[in-house]
């Protein structure tokens, strides 16, 4: 833990959005947040937010088929790319105080590997239902795992558009009528929400996440990673990151360094059931600034 000679010792949250999402859908929590007296910053990683891409054939009526050939501007982001532009706003909020760096889903192994780069700067890392690799190098490798067995995502595949492997992005119509579909969406995502504000959120999502970001190695450094304090909020409704995944990435986390565990905190909620308890993930995070 590094000391703190600046002029505040108020903590400001850095709040690292998912795949597929933007610092849009932090508002709940960064709401929640201003009312217990903290600073946030809600990052757009590169090519996200105001940056992403929606083509004209994705708009109504969509083209699927020119869709499925529209080359990504997300195709050659990679993990680098994202620790690198978080690495940049925690150097800038630092100079202001602690700081606290906050991510959900995917966007754990940003923060990963921003506390692999620079743990001198973070005075905390807090995983919500996020992935923290250790024994698997990432994501897509811990899928193949019998922890993720109790996921609900296969059925998702009819989402993509295009080819993967030749856009170098997944491309998921969430623009989609396909009730069955959305209903599945639902069921793996969000479930303990009504249908309207399934679909409200669903709005605020862009179609491309980078696939270089998902397969690149995104495993923790004991040495510098290790080093700083964690937490974990356990999402015990989720059916994207199952919580029997999510408690190996605690188990082995904590064996790597088991001087310094993660503190555990348990929402039953879905995997983005949490910005709908925004009081509850904020009183989470304002005792973890403690």
């Amino acid at each position: 833990m590094r000391s703190i000679s600046n002029h505040s010792s108020s903590p400001t949250f850095v709040l690292v959005h998912g795949s597929g999402t933007s610092s849009f859908m932090w508002a709940p929590v960064q709401r929640e947040l201003a009312l217990l007296g903290h600073r946030s910053f809600a990052v757009d990683l590169p090519g996200h937010g105001l940056d992403a891409q929606y083509p004209l054939a994705f708009q109504a009526p969509q083209d699927l088929d020119a869709w499925a050939a529209e080359p990504s501007t997300l195709a050659g982001v990679t993990l680098r790319d994202n620790v690198d532009a978080v690495v940049d706003v925690v150097r800038r909020v630092a100079e202001h105080g602690p700081v606290v760096l906050v991510a959900a889903s995917l966007g754990g192994v940003t923060i990963t590997g921003v506390g692999n780069a620079i743990p001198e700067l973070v005075d905390r890392l807090v995983y919500i239902s996020a992935w923290s690799c250790v024994q698997r190098a990432n994501p897509i490798e811990y899928m193949q795992e019998p922890e993720f067995a109790d996921n609900l995502m296969g059925p998702l595949y009819a989402f993509n558009v295009g080819d993967p492997a030749q856009l170098g992005v997944g491309r998921a119509n969430y623009r989609t009528a396909d009730v069955e579909l959305l209903n599945a969406l639902k069921a793996a995502t969000l479930a303990d929400v009504t249908d309207e504000q399934f679909r409200a959120f669903l709005n605020i999502l862009q179609p491309d996440e980078s696939i270089a970001v998902m397969t690149a190695d995104a495993r923790v450094d004991a040495g510098t990673w290790g080093t700083i304090a964690r937490t974990y909020i356990r999402l015990t409704g989720d059916r994207a990151l199952p919580v029997a995944m999510q408690d190996r990435l605690i188990a082995e986390a904590d064996a790597l360094t088991p001087g310094n565990p993660y503190d555990v905190h348990t929402l039953d909620t879905s995997h983005v059931g949490f910005l709908f308890r925004a009081d509850e993930v904020a009183a989470i995070l304002d005792k973890a600034a403690i």
